[in-house]
C-alpha cells in the first residue's frame, strides 16, 4: 500500500467522521477528543495483545479485533499527524533513517 494513498484515505474517512459529530454533538471532535481515542485503541491493542499471547482471557475474535485496532492505531495517526501539521510520511522517514544510523 502507498503510505501518502492511505493518508489520504485516511484523512477522507476522518471528514465523514466529522460530519456524524456534527449531527450527533453539534461539533467536531477536537484535536485533543481524537487523541484520546488513540490511546483507547492503543490501550485495548495492549489488552488484545495479552489475549493473543494467552496472558488475558481471549474473547470470540480476539485476532481479529487485535488487527482491527493495530490499523486502527495507525489511522489515528496519520489523523493526528495531519491535524497538527506533521507530515507523517517525512516523520516515519525521518525515525525510521535516525535508527538505521543509531542501529544498522
Amino acid at each position: 500500500m502507498d503510505f501518502n494513498n492511505a493518508v489520504n484515505r485516511s484523512l477522507q474517512i476522518r471528514k465523514a467522521y466529522h460530519q456524524l459529530e456534527k449531527k450527533y454533538h453539534g461539533s467536531e471532535w477536537t484535536v485533543e477528543e481524537d487523541a484520546l481515542a488513540f490511546l483507547t485503541d492503543a490501550a485495548l491493542v495492549g489488552r488484545l495483545a495479552m489475549a493473543n499471547q494467552e496472558r488475558w482471557p481471549a474473547g470470540a475474535d480476539s485476532e481479529t479485533d487485535l488487527e482491527h485496532k493495530i490499523a486502527e492505531s495507525f489511522w489515528w495517526l496519520m489523523v493526528l499527524a495531519e491535524r497538527m501539521d506533521i507530515d507523517s510520511g517525512q516523520a516515519l522517514e525521518n525515525f525510521l533513517k535516525k535508527k538505521e544510523e543509531q542501529f544498522l
